[in-house]
């Protein structure tokens, strides 16, 4: 396994002999597919971080993630998920591939 990107709280790694990626979230180390990890990129950027300052809406702050699944289940914060979002970001520049967030891509 190669380490691809660290953040705060996670590390991305991946596995060419396993082709294959993991990241540890602290509690967990986790392994996905590539699909799988296209998938968390949806869910996470689908995530409002505004939700989380309005007590109305999330009165927490707190955001219940699963993944592959629902294999896995965790509970993560505002940071926590500001960071992953960074780490994804982060990731998916490393590796190449072309990502942009929903809200910058045009509409043709």
């Amino acid at each position: 396994m190669e380490r691809i990107h660290s953040s705060q709280y996670y590390t991305f790694f991946q596995s060419d002999k396993e082709r294959c990626f993991y990241i540890d979230l602290g509690q967990k180390l986790v392994r996905l597919s590539f699909c799988q990890l296209l998938s968390l990129r949806q869910k996470v950027w689908g995530i409002t971080i505004e939700h989380h300052f309005d007590e109305e809406v999330n009165p927490h702050g707190l955001e219940i993630l699963t993944l592959c699944n629902r294999e896995h289940l965790f509970v993560l914060n505002t940071l926590e998920i500001l960071d992953l979002k960074a780490l994804l970001s982060d990731v998916f520049f490393v590796l190449g591939i072309a990502a942009q967030t929903p809200s910058l891509t045009s509409k043709i």
